[in-house]
């Protein structure tokens, strides 16, 4: 998965920090960090995350399928 957090959205409200604690957390100077490439395994955590933010500054983009698609037509 891919998290993108758009800074000049971002009013540091927290709201990410306490949904998803393991991709999201501040520096010491109170600035928002987080793993932009987080374990697909925290993708429900990450999804209510961007939900539950007031400035709407996170985009969730889910991993593609890694479906075999071997049985194509020929």
């Amino acid at each position: 998965m891919q998290i993108t957090v758009d800074m000049n959205l971002c009013e540091s409200h927290g709201q990410c920090v306490f949904a998803a604690p393991e991709v999201f957390s501040f520096d010491d100077e109170d600035y928002l960090v987080y793993d932009a490439a987080p374990s697909d395994a925290l993708l429900d955590k990450a999804e209510k995350a961007a939900a539950v933010c007031p400035a709407r500054a996170i985009t969730v983009t889910p991993a593609p399928s890694t479906t075999d698609d071997t049985t194509a037509a020929r």
